[in-house]
């Protein structure tokens, strides 16, 4: 298992980095850390330098990902979605390992 994007997900980034006039070999940090109502926080980046010693780097749709191996730990089999609507849009979480989440999706507890 690893880190999966939607299709969507994986089009938005794609626009990001299109938008932003990144070089082709950007890749999506993905990340956790202390924080959040729920214990943990999701973290996301856009990132130009390669995986690092500590990282695992992937691809899913596309998009290269990296992932450090603690924050893999919490991540592994975790769905990134992209919704849009009314109430606002952005990058959805649907993590396997959380044990409680908060109302707003972007912290957790695992």
């Amino acid at each position: 298992m690893s880190i999966l994007l939607t299709e969507k997900a994986a089009g938005e980034i794609k626009t990001i980095i299109t938008g932003q006039s990144l070089p082709t070999e950007t890749r999506l940090r993905v990340g956790v850390k202390g924080g959040g109502c729920s214990g943990f926080t999701y973290m996301l980046d856009l990132v130009e330098d390669g995986p690092g010693e500590e990282d695992q780097e992937m691809e899913s749709q596309g998009v290269k990902i990296v992932v450090d191996q603690r924050s893999l730990l919490y991540l592994e089999g975790t769905e990134i979605d992209y919704k849009s609507g009314i109430m606002g849009s952005g990058f959805v979480f649907k993590n396997p390992n959380a044990t409680s989440s908060c109302g707003c999706g972007s912290s957790f507890n695992a």
